[in-house]
C-alpha cells in the first residue's frame, strides 16, 4: 500500500485519542491552561458527565487575536518560550489539547486581555474553525466544549456511566485544587456533588486548610507535617497517622512541581515508610509535594502528563522514605482521634435498643406489681450482659492510692484499674484512656528489639538443653535456610532429623515455653515473605513476630507500677499508637464526650 499524508483533522482526532481519552482528561487540560494563565479563580461546569458540556471560566491573562487563532492549531503553544524541553515550568505544554478537543467536539473560546477594549470569540466545529469575532467579556477566558466525541461514535461506546465520568471530573479538579491552594475552585453540574473551595493563604497552614476542604475535617485531625530536603529536591506536605488508614491507595496524592502524578517509585517509598505500622492490605492517606529544578524531572514521558521520570529516582525514593519515617517517629504515641468518636458511638444510649428490651410504663398503664428490675432500661444487664450473675472482672488495686500529679498531667494519664486482665483504664486531667496492654507492649518490644539490633545486636542466651521442635518438613526447611538470618536475631537453629529443628540459643528476653510457637509463626512468616524479599524487610517481619510472643499477654494481671510504667514507655516510643498489625493500642475519651453520654451536656 502507498504511504499517504493524513488529513489534518483525522490526525487531530488520532491525537485526541491519546490526550483526551475521556471528559475528565479534557477538563484537566483546560484547567491546567487556566492555571498557566495565572488565574486566581477557576469555575468548572459539566453536563452529561462532561460529554454534553464542559465549561471552564477563569480570570487569567487572556489572549489577543493572534494567540486565539493559533491556540487551536497543533503544536502551537506559549508554554515553551525558549524551546528547551529540559526546562519546562508550566503544566500544559504539548500544544495538542485545544486542537484535540476541537477535533472531537463543538468548541467555543471567548477571551479578553485586561488592556483590550472588548473580548474575542472563536468557534470550532469538529475541527473546522471560524474567524474570531468580537464579544462582550470580562478579563480572562471561557472555554466551552459541547457534544464531546459526537464525531467519534466508537469512542462514546467506551465511556462509562454519566455518574462515573462526573466522578472522574471531580477527582481531576480536586487534585488540581490541592496543588494550588491560593486559587479558588468551583465545580457544578448535573449528576455530581458540587463544591466551592475558597482561596487559602500561602504556607503550610494554607495548604492544610485546602486539604481539609478537599479531604474533610478528619484529615486535619490526623495529619502529620512532612518537610525534608536533599540536594536540589524538597519534599513537603502532610501524611496521615498510621491508625487512620484505608483499604486502598486512592487517598494518596503526589504532586511534582505542582503537577498531579502517579509514580511507582514514590508509591513504593510510601509502602516502605509505613511498613512497620500497617499491615500489607491497608494504606495511609497523605498529600505529598515534591519540588525540584525542571531539568531534574522529565514530564514528557506520558501523553496525559500523569507520569514523570526523575534523573535520580533513588535519591527521591530515599528522601520520601526518610521524611515519612521521621514524621511518623516524631508523632510518638499519637493515635487517630476518630477512634474516640467510634467508641463514643458504641457507648451511646440507643432508644431503639431500650424499646426492644422492655415496654414503657406509658404503654402498660403504669408499673405492674410483678415488675422485675432486670427488665428496666436502667438495669446493669443493659450495660454489661450477665452482670448480675458474675463477679466483676476489674482489678481496682491501682485506685487504692491517689494518682500522682505528674502521671495525671502525662498524655496517657495515670493507671487507675485493669479490667478483664487485658485493658488498662487511665485517668487524665480531662478524660480517660483505655489501653490494650498486649497491643501496646507488642509495639514497645518491637521498637526495643530494633534498637538492640541496630546498636549492638540482640542479647541472647545459650539454652541448658536444646529445644527440639517438630514441624512440617517444608517449614523446617525454611527455618534451616534462614538460619543465618535468625542467628543475627539471637535465635540459633540447626536441623534435627526430618521435619525437626533444634534451638541452641534464643533471645534473652524470650522464655523457653515461647520458643515452639515462635518457630511455627516464623516459618509461616518466611513462607509469606518469600526468598526475594529484601533482608531488612525479613528482619523486621521476624522481629515483629518475636515481639508478639514476648509481649504482655492478654489475661496477665498487672500492678499499678507496671501499668504506669507501660504508659510512660508508650509516650516515649515512636509508633506506640498502634501495634505491629496496624490496630490502635489505646482510645482516649475526653470528659466532655463522657458527659454527653450521660446527658450532662
Amino acid at each position: 500500500m502507498k504511504i499517504r499524508r493524513l488529513d489534518p483533522i483525522l490526525a487531530d482526532r488520532i491525537a485526541a485519542g491519546e490526550v483526551v481519552e475521556r471528559p475528565a482528561a479534557a477538563v484537566k487540560e483546560l484547567v491546567e491552561n487556566a492555571l498557566d494563565a495565572r488565574a486566581s479563580r477557576i469555575d468548572v461546569t459539566i453536563a452529561g458527565g462532561g460529554q454534553k458540556l464542559i465549561r471552564v471560566i477563569d480570570d487569567g491573562a487572556g489572549m489577543d487575536e493572534a494567540d486565539l487563532a493559533l491556540c487551536v492549531e497543533r503544536h502551537a503553544t506559549s508554554k515553551i518560550p525558549d524551546g528547551d524541553l529540559t526546562n519546562i515550568a508550566t503544566l500544559g505544554f504539548r500544544g495538542e489539547a485545544l486542537p484535540s478537543i476541537a477535533s472531537v467536539a463543538r468548541l467555543e473560546i471567548a477571551t479578553r486581555r485586561r488592556e483590550a477594549a472588548n473580548g474575542l470569540r472563536l468557534r470550532v466545529e469538529f475541527g473546522a474553525a471560524s474567524a474570531p469575532a468580537p464579544v462582550a467579556l470580562a478579563q480572562g477566558t471561557k472555554v466551552e466544549a459541547r457534544d464531546l466525541f459526537a464525531a467519534m461514535p466508537a469512542r462514546l461506546k467506551f465511556l462509562k456511566s454519566e455518574r462515573a465520568e462526573s466522578s472522574a471530573v471531580a477527582d481531576v479538579v480536586k487534585r488540581l485544587a490541592m496543588a494550588n491552594p491560593q486559587v479558588r475552585f468551583s465545580l457544578g453540574g448535573e449528576g455530581l456533588t458540587g463544591f466551592d473551595y475558597h482561596a487559602c493563604p500561602p504556607g503550610n497552614e494554607g495548604l492544610l486548610a485546602r486539604l481539609t476542604q478537599v479531604l474533610g475535617r478528619d484529615f486535619r485531625d490526623n495529619a502529620l507535617a512532612v518537610d525534608a530536603e536533599r540536594q536540589d529536591f524538597r519534599l513537603w506536605g502532610f501524611a496521615g497517622l498510621p491508625t487512620w488508614h484505608r483499604a486502598n491507595a486512592l487517598a494518596q496524592f503526589v504532586f511534582v512541581n505542582g503537577r498531579p502524578v502517579r509514580d511507582r517509585q514514590i508509591a513504593g517509598a510510601i509502602r516502605a515508610a509505613y511498613m512497620d505500622y500497617l499491615s500489607s492490605d491497608r494504606h495511609p492517606t497523605l498529600a505529598l509535594f515534591i519540588t525540584c529544578p525542571p531539568r531534574l524531572v522529565d514530564v514528557n514521558v506520558h501523553p496525559a502528563k500523569s507520569e514523570v521520570r526523575f534523573a535520580d529516582p533513588g535519591l527521591v525514593r530515599g528522601l520520601a522514605v526518610g521524611a515519612l519515617k521521621q514524621s511518623l517517629a516524631a508523632a510518638l504515641h499519637r493515635a487517630t482521634p476518630t477512634n474516640a468518636t467510634a467508641a463514643t458511638e458504641k457507648f451511646a444510649w440507643s432508644p431503639s435498643a431500650v424499646a426492644l428490651r422492655a415496654p414503657s410504663p406509658a404503654r402498660t398503664g403504669g408499673l405492674a406489681r410483678d415488675w422485675d428490675w432486670r427488665a428496666s432500661p436502667a438495669a446493669p444487664s443493659l450495660l454489661a450482659p450477665g452482670f448480675e450473675d458474675s463477679a466483676p472482672a476489674a482489678d481496682a488495686r491501682a485506685h487504692e492510692e491517689a494518682p500522682l500529679d505528674g502521671d495525671l498531667a502525662a498524655p496517657l494519664g495515670a493507671a487507675r484499674a485493669q479490667i478483664h486482665e487485658t485493658y488498662i483504664i487511665a485517668q487524665t486531667r480531662d478524660g480517660l484512656v483505655l489501653v490494650d496492654q498486649h497491643a501496646a507492649h507488642e509495639r514497645l518490644v518491637y521498637e526495643r528489639l530494633k534498637r538492640e539490633r541496630a546498636e549492638r545486636g540482640i542479647a541472647r542466651q545459650a539454652l541448658l538443653s536444646p529445644v527440639v521442635v517438630d514441624l512440617d518438613p517444608d517449614d523446617a526447611g525454611r527455618l534451616v535456610e534462614a538460619a543465618e538470618l535468625l542467628a543475627s536475631l539471637g535465635l540459633a537453629v540447626e536441623p534435627f532429623g526430618p521435619g525437626a529443628v533444634a534451638v541452641h540459643e534464643a533471645p534473652a528476653a524470650l522464655r523457653t515455653a515461647e520458643i515452639e510457637p515462635l518457630l511455627r509463626d516464623l516459618a509461616c512468616s518466611l513462607a509469606e515473605e518469600g526468598a526475594a524479599s529484601p533482608l531488612e524487610k525479613k528482619l523486621d517481619h521476624v522481629l515483629a513476630t518475636m515481639a508478639c510472643h514476648h509481649s504482655v499477654r492478654s489475661g496477665r494481671r498487672l500492678g499499678a507500677e507496671e501499668m504506669n510504667a507501660l504508659l510512660r514507655e508508650m509516650e516515649r516510643t515512636p509508633g506506640a499508637g498502634q501495634c505491629n498489625h496496624g490496630r490502635p493500642t489505646y482510645v482516649e475519651l475526653k470528659l466532655a464526650d463522657i458527659e454527653k453520654l450521660f446527658g450532662r451536656r
